[in-house]
């Protein structure tokens, strides 16, 4: 039977030109469903990291992160444990928005601690940021009102900060 499961990986890898592909392959050759993605330089110079959200079989992704240790251009790779990491998104939703609905569209971004990027004469485009939950919960929450465009940066993680002595 089976054991497909949701994993999330931070893999700090050498900013090179054909590294991110060598590593995404790496995951569908295992058979492994990418579910997002985010890429972004870090604190030292040369070098990025890669969030990837995966679902897979436990084995499968086991395989992906063994594998992962042998790229020549890897820095290093982690598993994130949710409880212990932070983590958070970025989405732009542009909604059908008459000047009837404005009022109540701008109370809604303001629970949310969002913003209002543009205004158009029939639409509002908010930005919202935090936890994929919230930004899942604020779409939900917009989707009567109609949803007309929607995208999404993927996850970033970092771990938490060290509490106490």
């Amino acid at each position: 039977m089976s054991h497909i499961k949701k994993t999330i990986l931070s893999v700090w890898v050498e900013d090179k030109p054909g590294v991110l592909w060598h590593v995404t392959e790496l995951f569908g050759e295992e058979n492994c469903n990418i579910e997002s993605l985010a890429v972004g330089s870090t604190e030292k110079p040369g070098v990025a990291r890669i969030t990837i959200i995966v679902k897979g079989e436990h084995t499968a992704v086991e395989k992906v992160i063994a594998r992962l240790n042998r790229v020549t251009n890897l820095v290093q790779v982690k598993r994130v444990n949710d409880a212990e990491t932070l983590l958070m998104e970025l989405g732009l939703i542009m909604v059908d928005a008459p000047d009837e609905r404005k009022t109540d569209l701008i109370n809604l971004v303001n629970v949310f601690r969002g913003k209002i990027i543009d205004v158009a004469s029939n639409s509002m485009t908010i930005a919202v940021s935090g936890s994929p939950d919230k930004i899942q919960a604020m779409t939900d929450l917009l989707r009567p009102y109609g949803i007309l465009e929607i995208v999404r940066t993927g996850t970033i993680a970092m771990e938490r900060g060290k509490r106490g002595g």
